[in-house]
């Protein structure tokens, strides 16, 4: 039976002289790997995005984490300040902080002036998943 339809292909004629209508072997393949290599990359967009999303979590949660332990050396004495680490409880799970302090020589501070010292905060997330580091300098007079 012959349809008039001009969008229907005509492949070939069966053994009685009508004609088929349908795609080849071939040209589904074809459109198959098309679709294949299209979704690869739309699955590898979308773990990037996951990736840049869990990312940009952590270094906004971490630079605020950051600014409350830099808040909580000020309150302390600097003498008193040495090496501690800890996390942030239930608020925050999965981070933890981490402060080294070192005394520092410089050529500009004079022998019996104030001692500088070097502060190192660490958050981190998940072990050493994230890490996130600050270096800050304070003179410390005694």
């Amino acid at each position: 039976m012959a349809s008039d339809n001009p969008d229907c292909r005509r492949t070939e004629l069966t053994q009685n002289g009508n004609p088929e209508y349908g795609f080849t072997l071939m040209e589904v393949m074809v459109a198959l790997s098309v679709v294949a290599i299209a979704l690869m990359a739309i699955y590898r967009m979308h773990t990037q995005t996951l990736f840049m999303d869990a990312r940009g979590r952590f270094d906004t949660v971490a630079t605020l984490l950051m600014g409350q332990k830099l808040a909580d050396i000020d309150t302390i004495e600097l003498k008193d300040l040495s090496g501690d680490s800890g996390d942030f409880g239930d608020t925050h799970p999965g981070y933890a902080w981490q402060i080294e302090t070192e005394n520092v020589s410089s050529d500009l501070l004079k022998e019996d002036g104030p001692t500088l010292k070097r502060i190192t905060v660490t958050i981190s997330l998940d072990g050493e998943a994230s890490v996130i580091k600050l270096d800050t300098y304070r003179l410390l007079y005694e």
